[in-house]
């Protein structure tokens, strides 16, 4: 009887996320794996790290997660100088208007959510890190020497940039270890990453062929050294390249540039013409390019030159 009531249970629970699922999908493009983990993670009373670039949709993630399952988010930048009185809250001295008394009054700082996304985490001391970390832990936090609950349910989503490590701090194994989850954030696929920039088309009332859609992610594609579908120029010079962002600005750039050139259409020649102040400070070059003089314009240079251009829309 028993098994019965947990099969029955698993399926009522298998609709119901497949309904949230639904829901955060409206919002979110792809990213399957992602929302998958991240939803398991807070069904499990834990938290997760994630590993990503910027502009894959982690902020976007969490305020849909919270208003699909309907509790409070808040977001935390962490910075070098973020004390953890800026994320737990503080006592302050208030004086009674009646009485006269004075009196301490905590007030909460944004760790006081359901669901907490933790921006960069490694960006911020290690006291500031440990704070968070014993919310995490304890389900509370210290002012002074009170404890102060926190609300349940409460899931941090942490994430970390693994291209830019200097000025920052690392967290302990021990530390890593409060995670249930480490998830790499990946690059979405070719069809996800253009109907993001149909999406954007719709939402700006602009009107774009579909082949300079294909045209402007393989531009992109081609930055990305750790993909089968990177230029050998680029994974000989490139350490890190472009994310989905560049995309989307690609698009709107040329939009632009059209525009101010009198046309209400783009075509590969307004692409091309934005690439440059587009991609120099997304496409990362590494050591060894800097040592040979290659500018990130170089690069971009050379995958214009390699990215066979959609012959219909030329011009």
């Amino acid at each position: 009887m028993a098994e019965d009531i947990n099969l029955q249970v698993a399926e009522e629970f298998r609709e119901i996320i497949s309904k949230v699922n639904h829901e955060i999908h409206k919002v979110i493009v792809g990213q399957e794996e992602l929302v998958d983990l991240t939803l398991q993670t807070i069904f499990c009373h834990s938290h997760a790290l994630l590993m990503g670039v910027p502009g894959l949709a982690k902020t976007l993630l969490v305020t849909t997660i919270s208003q699909v399952i309907g509790v409070k988010s808040t977001r935390i930048q962490f910075t070098p100088d973020l004390m953890p009185s800026d994320i737990t809250g503080t006592e302050i001295l208030q004086e009674d208007p009646d009485t006269g008394a004075k009196e301490f009054k905590f007030i909460p700082g944004p760790i006081f959510a359901n669901i907490v996304l933790a921006d960069e985490i490694n960006r911020t001391p290690p006291k500031t890190q440990a704070a968070l970390l014993e919310a995490m832990q304890e389900k509370q936090v210290s002012a002074g020497s009170k404890k102060y609950k926190l609300d349940l349910p409460f899931f941090v989503l942490a994430t970390q940039n693994p291209i830019e490590q200097e000025g920052t701090y690392s967290l302990p194994e021990a530390q890593l270890d409060r995670f249930m989850y480490l998830i790499n954030v990946d690059y979405p696929e070719s069809e996800d990453e253009i109907e993001i920039l149909r999406l954007q088309a719709i939402i700006r009332d602009v009107i774009v062929r579909d082949d300079l859609y294909d045209y402007v992610v393989r531009l992109v594609q081609a930055t990305r050294v750790s993909k089968d579908y990177s230029l050998p120029y680029t994974k000989e010079w490139v350490s890190w390249g472009a994310g989905p962002r560049a995309c989307q600005n690609l698009i709107l750039g040329a939009k632009a540039y059209a525009f101010f050139n009198g046309r209400t259409h783009i075509t590969t020649a307004d692409i091309q013409a934005v690439a440059k102040p587009v991609l120099r400070h997304r496409v990362i070059v590494n050591y060894a390019a800097i040592s040979e003089g290659i500018t990130s314009d170089m690069v971009v240079e050379k995958i214009l030159e390699a990215v066979d251009e959609p012959k219909a829309a030329a011009g």
